[in-house]
């Protein structure tokens, strides 16, 4: 009864935002917009800050389902791991549906990690995702905030953010949901024309300068959720690249030398530029199938985590920092986070129907089993 609500409650919230009249966007006025709520995008640096005083973040984000199948690197990457300050580096996941173990799931946030939001369905079409509505887009995303915390037993009020799938914007509509489902950030928006200095994470209230690599992107003034831009990284031929793994000419699988210091490079433009947050995102496979990208990244972490002002944390923690910036002395100085852990009791359950065709599915979960196999409209499988 309590979940019919809670969906009813989000269809009354996508209807909402699907009729409103949004505001077109204005450029920002720094003397109204202002922190910790709202900030123009711009590179410059939260707080006004010198760029030597700013802790340089490192963002390592891994996208799609978590089994057994990539657990494995991510255990042995991620394991006591921990940054200069004693607190223990993270990652964020942004977690699909399909193929997910959500016990595994349970243990990465209790090893202190990010798990966001990737859809449910994971669509493989660009067309479905360009033209999502607010409706769409909540039953996509917003649900899957209650599945994921209900499957994996894990808080609801820690999964704050979203990259939507093939990095394809709607325009309007995600930020929409968003704002309607209380999430904090987006993650989802590449920039090329802002990779020297990098832009910092802002919010909507006002129009954004960054530009718009895969559209349509929003154009309406709203408030409340953070862009936190993924700032393009160089390949070997000068071409930018938004993810690690679209880096067209990059270097041979197996020279973990060469990856070191082509991720080393990349790393470089923003630690000695305006400290924007270094994103490293990829996918497990792509790790994986290059051997000395693996051994390239354990070294560059280990690299990392000796420095006393670099640290790499969840992307959340990057927006709360810009939200109240601080000098790295005064950061190193705060008391590491205190994680609420969870138990879970892991049940395999299956075979479970798919919702269609006659596919049939297993999921291990930390919860009662579903009756059906759980998607789009129903992801609790009621």
């Amino acid at each position: 009864m309590k979940f019919a609500f809670v969906v009813l409650f989000s269809a009354v919230l996508a209807f909402a935002y699907g009729q409103a009249n949004l505001p077109a966007a204005q450029p920002c006025d720094e003397a109204l917009c202002k922190l910790p709520h709202c900030r123009c995008s711009s590179t410059n640096i939260p707080g006004a800050l010198s760029a030597s005083n700013v802790p340089q973040f490192v963002l390592l984000t891994f996208d799609d389902g978590v089994n057994i199948g990539n657990m494995v690197l991510y255990r042995q990457l991620l394991k006591n791991r921990f940054n200069s300050n004693n607190c223990p580096a993270a990652a964020t996941f942004f977690v699909t549906h399909e193929y997910t173990d959500y016990t595994m799931i349970n243990e990465l946030y209790n090893d202190g990690h990010e798990i966001a939001l990737h859809s449910i369905s994971h669509r493989n079409s660009m067309e479905y995702w360009r033209d999502a509505s607010v409706s769409t887009m909540m039953s996509e995303i917003g649900d899957q905030r209650s599945q994921i915390a209900h499957f994996a037993n894990i808080p609801v009020n820690t999964i704050h953010g979203v990259r939507l799938p093939f990095l394809q914007m709607s325009g309007n509509s995600s930020f929409q949901m968003k704002a309607g489902a209380g999430l904090t950030y987006d993650s989802s928006w590449p920039t090329i024309a802002f990779q020297d200095p990098g832009l910092w994470p802002y919010t909507l209230d006002y129009r954004s300068v960054q530009d718009c690599i895969i559209p349509p992107c929003p154009t309406a003034s709203i408030p409340g959720p953070w862009v936190l831009p993924m700032v393009a990284w160089t390949d070997l031929s000068g071409f930018p690249c938004s993810m690690v793994d679209n880096c067209y000419d990059h270097p041979h699988g197996s020279d973990d030398a060469a990856w070191y210091n082509f991720i080393l490079k990349n790393f470089e433009r923003h630690y000695l530029g305006n400290r924007s947050p270094f994103g490293i995102y990829v996918h497990e496979w792509f790790v994986r199938v290059n051997p000395g990208l693996w051994k390239a990244l354990q070294r560059f972490a280990g690299v990392i985590n000796n420095m006393n002002d670099v640290y790499m944390v969840n992307a959340k923690e990057v927006i709360d920092w810009v939200q109240n910036p601080v000098p790295n002395n005064v950061y190193r100085q705060r008391p590491c986070k205190n994680l609420l852990r969870t138990q879970c009791l892991p049940n395999i359950c299956g075979p479970l129907p798919a919702p269609e065709g006659e596919k049939n599915y297993y999921m291990q979960v930390c919860s009662r089993c579903p009756s059906r196999y759980p998607w789009v409209g129903n992801p609790l499988g009621l």
